[in-house]
């Protein structure tokens, strides 16, 4: 890689023995949330909004072998019709359920011959251009990890087993807002943060007025209130899009929210009826139930630029504006610890928003990172100079078309939940770990 293509892709910097133990680590989650289904399950019924297990496990291996393999290292395909079967940019969503794809053992001896061939390609040692690669592959399959993760719960399966601790903690509401002062601020990324994804690129100077955010996600309590005050079925709390949606889908409540029971929520959790804990944060809504709830509660999503500020950046000397610098991470320089992120399956699904205290930001915004994804006011659109990365089909089809999220969930790996981490569903997305902080107005 010559040094403007460097200076445009940057990486990890990792290592070859790193690059073999991350890629070891994606594996092992991928198997551990997909080893358990039946051959019926890895199939499942045809859904717009989820692929086939079967399907998804093989789209995960040949996107390695496309690119730290095939493409990297120039070796020919393992199996000559790859492409035609786990192409995600070629093979129509709809008839992923009818390919000849191979069975559970094909496609999980598949899996494990791509990696044997990327130990033996790491065993050799890596160039930066490489190095790319290997940090893109390694990132996706991170992405399908928590895919599943909630595919799982979308298909009503059983829980994953024995990928975060269970004693989830119970620490209550935590109520308020904090101020966040104006000042300019770098919105996205720069070659100094390592792998970053095209649509990060490239920092660039926004404005900010002073506002007020919200010290933690808007919880099932809250939430509840505004389905008890008729929420869902007052037209003015809706957008014309979002009632539309809501007429559409006959939406009461959330998606997986089942009534009340001796006079609490309860709530579908995989396969199971669970009382919902009120102090958790609201999960599993689209933006349009977001943007309802803030028209009843008088208040507004951050734009991505607040949400970025609040989450990581600090104040000046007098407090009267945005300092120049920022932190690596809202709590500071170090790594997430599941003291401060319920991230990286730290715990096997939500915990309750005062929970974490170790992992506040400057400004005292708390859980900024991890435990569910934030939807944000802003569009997802490119960044002035914008230039596709060689996945062209990662971010500039969906300019236009998606709200961007930010933060990370409990199921979301440290590698994808970077501050700067721009991620982004269509607004009517109910089926991903999205909730929702808020803003004054």
């Amino acid at each position: 890689m010559d040094q403007a293509t460097q200076d445009r892709r940057p990486t990890s910097g990792s290592s070859a023995g790193e690059l073999l133990a991350q890629l070891r680590e994606a594996r092992h989650r991928t198997e551990r949330l997909t080893e358990d289904l039946s051959s019926q399950e890895l199939m499942g019924p045809y859904l717009g909004i989820v692929n086939p297990v079967l399907w998804e496990v093989g789209h995960v291996a040949w996107f390695h072998e496309y690119w730290t393999l095939r493409h990297a290292a120039g070796r020919a395909p393992l199996i000559e019709r790859c492409d035609r079967l786990w192409d995600s940019s070629a093979v129509a969503h709809a008839t992923r359920w009818h390919l000849d794809l191979p069975d559970r053992d094909g496609t999980w001896r598949y899996m494990a011959d791509v990696l044997a061939r990327q130990e033996d390609v790491l065993a050799g040692g890596i160039d930066e251009e490489e190095r790319y690669y290997y940090d893109l592959a390694i990132r996706h399959e991170d992405m399908h990890v928590e895919a599943l993760t909630y595919m799982r719960q979308t298909l009503s399966y059983a829980p994953p087993s024995d990928l975060g601790m269970a004693g989830r903690p119970r620490a209550g509401a935590l109520p308020g807002d904090v101020a966040v002062p104006g000042g300019r601020w770098r919105l996205g990324s720069t070659a100094d943060d390592g792998f970053i994804f095209d649509n990060e690129k490239w920092a660039h100077e926004a404005m900010l007025t002073p506002f007020r955010i919200a010290r933690a996600p808007v919880t099932n309590a809250e939430f509840a209130a505004f389905i008890e005050a008729g929420g869902y079925r007052t037209r003015e709390f809706w957008s014309d899009a979002g009632w539309t949606w809501r007429e559409q889908h006959g939406a009461e409540q959330p998606v997986y929210w089942q009534g009340k029971r001796d006079g609490a929520w309860t709530v579908r959790r995989y396969r199971a009826l669970e009382e919902l804990a009120p102090h958790a944060p609201v999960v599993f809504v689209n933006w349009f139930e977001a943007d309802a709830w803030c028209r009843w509660a008088k208040r507004r999503l951050p734009s991505e630029v607040e949400w970025e500020a609040a989450a990581i950046g600090l104040p000046s000397a007098d407090g009267a504006r945005l300092a120049d610098q920022r932190r690596r991470w809202p709590w500071g320089d170090e790594p997430p610890t599941p003291a401060r992120a319920n991230l990286d399956f730290a715990f096997d699904g939500t915990v309750d928003v005062a929970a974490l205290a170790e992992g506040d930001s400057a400004f005292g915004c708390r859980q900024m990172i991890g435990n569910v994804w934030e939807w944000t006011a802003s569009d997802f659109l490119p960044f002035a100079g914008f230039d596709a990365d060689p996945y062209k089909d990662y971010s500039q089809p969906w300019f236009g078309t998606r709200k961007v999220l930010r933060g990370g969930c409990w199921a979301t790996g440290a590698r994808i939940a970077r501050p700067a981490y721009r991620n982004f569903f269509t607004p009517d997305r109910s089926d991903v770990f999205a909730g929702f902080r808020t803003c004054a107005i």
